[in-house]
């Protein structure tokens, strides 16, 4: 019985591992993806005047502006790919988590059972439901059986353990809902980082034309300006989702915890309520 753990803790040091991997993979992929667009489709030939690439962007053509502000938007476009694939798979997760049903309904279920006193019915629906808040729940509901059937312990006694029991149990679970959350969020300040440094050196550019002796190159004024504003907008909208997306995903989180204290209090003054 001791190592009936080992399992649990096997499984999550492999999904540890797994995610890992994922991160390692998906910034550099998406990093090459963002530079491949900017090349070859914000810079494609029929975005700029005579097909020249070194001549201004059409009148109106903001794929060959985006490519006029320079090799900065190729990384703030790989950024905004990394954003969303971090944003999507972390809505995966936090959906497998919350389990086959609505929350609140599996939740009014359990509570339904406990009420009955239906321990095993309880269990039951938590093997239906399953997920990381099925799971800490019937990791409490097996430690009530457990002391349920311990003569040693009193009352105050079970109910410690009973709430310890679904402490472990969310340790254990919820840090891997919160995984590669860090990575959104130092994309919000990396990403406004990183276009402000494409603003600064469109301005220069812009600078370097007014600089020139006698006439300045409008061509160059031109680009340098488009360049400057190209990356503070790309800068500011990779930001944006991430802040939009971080906040997304720390109110589920937040949700699922809910959940779990709501069920694990149920729980407790359950037995409480059973052993006066």
């Amino acid at each position: 019985m001791a190592n009936a753990p080992q399992p649990t803790t096997v499984k999550k040091e492999s999904s540890s591992s797994a995610s890992n991997a994922f991160a390692l993979l998906v910034i550099p992929i998406c990093i090459i993806l963002g530079f491949s667009v900017w090349y070859f489709v914000f810079g494609a030939s029929n975005n700029f005047i005579d097909g020249d690439r070194d001549k201004l962007p059409l009148p109106g053509n903001y794929l060959g502006t985006a490519f006029k502000g320079g090799f900065v938007v190729a990384i703030l476009v790989g950024l905004l790919l990394t954003t969303i694939v971090f944003s999507i798979e972390r809505l995966i997760v936090i959906g497998k988590a919350s389990g086959t049903i609505n929350l609140e309904i599996f939740i009014r279920k359990v509570q339904g059972f406990l009420s009955a006193g239906n321990i095993e019915a309880a269990k039951a629906e938590c093997d239906k439901q399953k997920g990381s808040v099925a799971n800490v729940i019937k990791s409490g509901l097996k430690k009530y059986s457990e002391v349920e059937n311990n003569p040693k312990l009193d009352v105050e006694q079970s109910i410690v353990a009973i709430q310890k029991e679904v402490e472990e149990a969310t340790a254990l679970e919820m840090p891997m809902l919160e995984k590669n959350l860090t990575i959104i969020a130092t994309l919000v300040s990396i990403g406004t980082l990183i276009g402000l440094l494409g603003t600064v050196k469109g301005m220069i550019t812009a600078f370097a034309g007014l600089a020139n002796s006698g006439a300045p190159d409008q061509s160059a004024l031109a680009v340098g300006i488009s360049e400057a504003l190209i990356n503070t907008m790309t800068g500011i909208s990779v930001s944006t989702v991430a802040i939009i997306m971080y906040n997304v995903l720390t109110s589920k989180i937040d949700s699922l915890t809910y959940a779990i204290d709501e069920a694990g209090f149920s729980i407790v003054q359950t037995y409480a309520s059973s052993h006066k």
